[in-house]
């Protein structure tokens, strides 16, 4: 099978499309025909070195690269129960040190699967596993109840999206914080406030909440700026551990670290069938296209995300509206 990997660690360039021996499910596993899979900062970090830096890979010959994935199940292990063959996924693969889902095929085990969307394609699925649950697990650890608050940096990414439309099933109120072009498309979503990105983020917010929010969830990385916001005792979720602030002013200070749920992703699938929840494809490019893809995520200014289907080999780049701003 064809598969994204790289050898060494740099720009683009050292993306590759390898000839790699199909793999084959253990028990408790099944393996997916990949229909489509996204890319992900976290791809970047993984390309350039970044994480084999901070001793988060183990040094490996060939790494792989891809976490979310939206497919058919075409061979299950000994021992699965829940999916069949023939039946279309949605999943995460979470181990590092793993065969990347940027592939034709990927095997996970069984409790990594959920069954996909019905109400979506697999292109706009493969969009959902990493951001849907590192959305969940980031307002489950505000432990925020109705009538609180919660600020959201980056709101109109996708984490930041999924969690102001979580937050608001939920009865939290939030305040987005984005840029002004964004305002009206975090609104739908459910914000209860808009702040326009600045370099005074506390003050702007406590103009809004006064004494400050009860919670915060920095899918922007903003860091102390958006700790500034916080009233003494309430919950700071980071979502990149070096970028943390200190839990200054009694504050609870929490790393949000996501791992390969399918209970979870069952339910945000769910959701999005009833209309709950929405995902934003930002572009759809064929695999060989990976280098590509890396450098328009890197560039910045997308509004949804980008996704790589295996069986569009020499296919031209197909952009939906989600790329351009609003």
């Amino acid at each position: 099978m064809r598969a994204v990997i790289v050898r060494r660690f740099g720009g683009p360039e050292v993306l590759e499309i390898a000839e790699l021996p199909r793999p084959e499910p253990g028990a408790g596993q099944l393996r997916v025909r990949v229909a489509a899979a996204g890319v992900n900062r976290i791809d970047l970090s993984t390309r350039n070195g970044a994480l084999s830096a901070a001793g988060l890979l183990p040094p490996l010959p060939v790494v792989g690269l891809g976490w979310d994935v939206a497919g058919t199940v075409d061979v299950v292990g000994p021992g699965v129960r829940r999916f069949a063959v023939g039946e279309q996924v949605i999943g995460l693969r979470d181990l590092l040190s793993a065969p990347g889902a940027q592939a034709e095929w990927v095997v996970l085990d069984e409790g990594a699967v959920a069954r996909a969307p019905r109400t979506v394609a697999l292109e706009v699925a493969a969009t959902l596993p990493l951001i849907g649950l590192t959305a969940t697990r980031s307002l489950a650890l505000t432990g925020l109840e109705a009538g609180r608050t919660l600020l959201v940096t980056g709101a109109a990414g996708g984490v930041g999206g999924l969690l102001l439309e979580l937050a608001a099933l939920r009865g939290i109120r939030t305040v987005a914080v984005a840029d002004a072009r964004d305002e009206e498309w975090v609104r739908s979503l459910g914000a209860d406030w808009f702040v326009a990105r600045t370099d005074r983020l506390g003050t702007a917010v406590r103009a809004v909440v006064p004494g400050g929010v009860d919670a915060v969830v920095d899918a922007a990385v903003v860091g102390v700026g958006a700790h500034e916001a916080l009233r003494g005792g309430g919950v700071f979720v980071a979502l990149v551990a070096p970028f943390a602030p200190p839990a200054l002013r009694a504050t609870r200070v929490v790393v949000q670290e996501v791992y390969a749920d399918g209970a979870r992703l069952a339910e945000l699938s769910a959701l999005v069938d009833s209309g709950r929840l929405s995902l934003r494809l930002a572009g759809l490019l064929p695999l060989v296209e990976v280098a590509a893809a890396h450098e328009r995520l890197a560039a910045g200014g997308l509004r949804g995300r980008l996704v790589l289907e295996p069986a569009s080999v020499g296919r031209a780049d197909v952009l939906t509206d989600a790329d351009r701003p609003g």
